[in-house]
């Protein structure tokens, strides 16, 4: 006699899944570092990173998702963003003194990562994530069994600016001492407001509205604009990734994913820079897809998610 099929819950994303646990790291110079850790580690372990301006809360779905099908998942906050404190008095500004600063952090995360067991490895970074973690394997890392970055920042989207304006503009005003101040501002007073900058985002009015309940819950995450030097350190070290030798060096199996219609990163960078990994492979999404392909409507979603899960299977055995 077959089974009655019984409707499965929705996965609720402003809830913390039962099983977790949410802890600080303490990175090498006593920085506390916000850290979450979902799953039994069955079929492996797996390391998220999130991007600028994202706070564990908003990747609690795909968290749950890879724990759900057997990975121990850690995922953490930057330093300065998130739940991991700030580095300027302005509680609002992402700011972030020199981008090596996150790689030290991230190396030594990682090594503890790694000693807390056996079995496959992963990676999977968004966005400014994805720069950190090919900017850290390329200066040399050791390298998990496989990665996933999505939509990585590999070049920013610096439009309608040509890219060298963008660069005088922000050298100017490092140089002037205006470094910690923001470089714009985040507008979500009107709704009209609230929408332009969700399209630049996801497609998904839900998802986006997700992100907007957990930041007016706990102040203490919430994060806008980035500073006038975080502006600079993303366009030189996305250049110095993008030109210099050490991107050819990896061999990370790696999987990229992008889509033709990001307004945050430029998709022409990230395709030059997959060309030079051999063992990169590479899927762009069109306009179905904004920037946060994984927090976007569930066509793009579980596609997204489907290609990654069958990359890993296939990689990182």
């Amino acid at each position: 006699m077959d089974s009655p099929d019984f409707p499965v819950a929705a996965f609720d994303r402003r809830a913390w899944p039962i099983g977790g646990r949410l802890d600080y790291w303490t990175a090498p110079d006593g920085w506390p570092i916000r850290r979450y850790r979902l799953g039994s580690g069955a079929r492996g372990r797996m390391l998220v990173m999130g991007g600028r301006g994202d706070m564990i809360e908003k990747y609690l779905e795909v968290i749950h998702h890879w724990a759900a099908r057997g990975w121990a998942v850690t995922s953490f906050d930057w330093r300065g963003q998130g739940g991991s404190g700030r580095l300027t008095d302005d509680p609002l500004c992402g700011h972030i003194d020199d981008f090596a600063n996150w790689i030290v952090d991230l190396n030594a995360l990682a090594a503890d990562w790694r000693a807390e067991g056996d079995g496959p490895t992963a990676m999977v970074a968004h966005s400014m994530g994805g720069h950190m973690l090919l900017r850290a394997l390329a200066e040399g890392m050791p390298s998990p069994d496989a990665a996933a970055v999505v939509a990585p920042m590999l070049g920013v989207h610096s439009a309608p600016l040509p890219r060298w304006l963008a660069v005088a503009i922000a050298r100017f005003m490092v140089g002037t001492g205006r470094g910690e101040l923001p470089a714009w501002t985040q507008k979500e007073q009107s709704e009209r407001q609230r929408r332009m900058r969700q399209k630049r985002l996801t497609h998904d009015p839900d998802r986006y509205a997700d992100e907007i309940w957990w930041r007016d819950h706990s102040r203490d995450i919430a994060l806008g604009p980035p500073s006038w030097n975080w502006v600079l350190q993303a366009l030189d070290s996305t250049q110095a990734l993008a030109q210099g030798d050490a991107i050819a060096r990896i061999a990370t199996p790696l999987l990229v994913l992008a889509t033709k219609a990001d307004q945050l990163v430029s998709t022409p960078a990230i395709v030059k820079v997959a060309s030079r990994i051999a063992s990169a492979r590479l899927h762009i999404y069109g306009r179905e897809a904004a920037h946060e392909i994984l927090r976007e409507l569930d066509p793009v979603r579980l596609d997204a998610l489907h290609r990654i899960d069958a990359f890993l299977d296939e990689a990182a055995r």
